[in-house]
C-alpha cells in the first residue's frame, strides 16, 4: 500500500468516527462506536495498524506519525463523548444513575443463635458475680469421671456412651494414664478450676460436649452446656435455688417459676432435676445439687470447711425454648433460611 492511500484511509476513518461519536446519545451507543473504531480485536484502528506492514519502509515513519495522531484524536473524542453523556470516564455507565438513591444492602452474616444464647447467658451470670472459665474438649478419665466421683463400673463410662479416642482400647483399664476422650460434660471444668484455685469460687463454663446419641428432635451428638459452680463457706440449697430463679427470670421472663425434683448424680449430694414453669408447662432444663464431699476431697478441699453447689443446663434447650424451635437439628443444618430468622 502506498503512503498516499494509507493517509487517505486514515482521513476517511477520522471523519466517520467524529460523526459517529458525536451522534452517540447514550452509554450503549457510545460503547458500540468505541468497539467499532477502538476495539482491541476487530476495531478499525486495529485493521489500519495491520496495513503498516505493506507500506514502503521509507514511508513508514510518516505513516506511523499520522497513525498516532489519528489514534490520539479518536481517543480524545471518545473521552469527550463520555463526559458529555455523564459517563465519568467509564464506558457502560448509566447516565441516569442517581447516587442519592438508597443502595442495596450487602448480604452480611450474623451471629449464630447458639452463640447469641451463650453470650446472653454469660452476660446474665456475669451480673451475678460468676466469671467465665474454660477447659479442653479433649479430656482424660480423671477429670471427666474419677474426680467427679463416677466409679469405674458406672454406665456413664461405657465406651458405647462416650467418644473415646481411637488410641485407647475399649477393653483396657479406662483410668490408665494417657487415655483420652471427648468430654461428655462441662463438669470437667469445675475440677480443673478447683485444682488450681482456693475458695471462694464462683465460675461458669459454657462449651461443647459430646455424646454418641442418635440425632433426633431433642438429641444431637454434639451440644452445649452451661456449668455453674459456687464454693464457699455455708453455701446451701437455698443459694442454688435463688441463683437459678434469678437466672430464669432474666432469661425467660419475670413470670417463670422454678422447682427441684429429687434425682441422683455421682458428683452432687443431694441432687435435683431443675424444672422451669414457662408458658404453662414444666420444662426440664438440667441437673443440679450440692457438691459431693468426695469431689472436694479429690481436688484437695476440706468438705468440713467448705460447701458448694453445681448446676448444668443445656444451652440448646434454653435457646429452643426461648425462640420456639422444635427440632435441635435445625440449629446445625446450615440452612440460611432458618438461621436468618435470629
Amino acid at each position: 500500500m502506498s503512503l498516499e492511500s494509507f493517509l487517505t484511509t486514515l482521513d476517511q476513518l477520522e471523519r466517520e468516527s467524529l460523526v459517529a461519536f458525536d451522534a452517540a446519545d447514550d452509554a450503549d451507543s457510545l460503547e458500540e462506536v468505541r468497539v467499532r473504531y477502538l476495539g482491541a480485536k476487530k476495531g478499525a484502528l486495529k485493521d489500519v495498524q495491520k496495513q503498516m506492514g505493506s507500506i514502503d519502509p521509507s514511508d513508514r515513519k510518516a505513516a506511523g506519525m499520522r497513525l498516532n495522531e489519528f489514534k490520539s484524536k479518536i481517543q480524545s473524542v471518545f473521552e469527550a463523548s463520555q463526559d458529555r453523556l455523564g459517563g465519568g470516564g467509564e464506558a457502560g455507565v448509566d447516565p441516569t444513575f442517581d447516587p442519592s438513591l438508597p443502595g442495596i444492602r450487602p448480604n452480611l452474616g450474623h451471629i449464630h443463635p447458639i452463640t447469641q444464647t451463650v453470650n446472653h447467658l454469660m452476660e446474665i451470670m456475669g451480673r451475678m458475680g460468676f466469671e467465665a472459665a474454660e477447659g479442653p474438649e479433649v479430656e482424660d478419665p480423671w477429670h471427666n469421671f474419677v474426680a467427679l466421683n463416677i466409679p469405674e463400673d458406672h454406665p456413664a463410662r461405657d465406651p458405647l456412651d462416650n467418644f473415646y479416642l481411637a488410641t485407647a482400647s475399649a477393653n483396657s483399664d479406662r483410668s490408665v494414664e494417657g487415655e483420652q476422650l471427648l468430654r461428655s460434660q462441662t463438669s470437667t471444668v469445675q475440677i480443673r478450676v478447683m485444682e488450681n484455685r482456693k475458695p471462694p469460687i464462683r465460675v461458669i463454663s459454657l462449651g461443647r460436649v459430646y455424646r454418641p446419641d442418635d440425632p433426633d428432635a431433642t438429641h444431637f451428638p454434639m451440644f452445649h452446656q452451661m456449668e455453674g459452680l459456687y464454693v464457699d463457706e455455708h453455701v446451701t440449697m437455698a443459694n442454688l435455688k435463688t441463683v437459678l430463679r434469678v437466672f430464669a427470670t432474666n432469661y425467660l421472663g419475670g413470670d417463670v417459676q422454678i422447682r427441684f425434683r429429687p434425682s441422683f448424680f455421682p458428683f452432687t449430694e443431694p441432687s435435683v432435676e431443675v424444672d422451669f414453669l414457662w408458658n404453662g408447662n414444666w420444662i426440664e432444663f438440667g441437673g443440679a445439687g450440692m457438691v459431693d464431699p468426695a469431689v472436694f476431697e479429690a481436688v484437695g478441699y476440706d468438705p468440713e470447711k467448705v460447701s458448694g453447689f453445681a448446676f448444668g443446663l443445656g444451652v440448646e434447650r434454653l435457646c429452643m425454648r426461648r425462640h420456639g424451635i422444635t427440632d435441635i437439628r435445625d440449629l446445625y443444618s446450615g440452612d440460611l433460611r432458618f438461621l436468618r430468622q435470629f
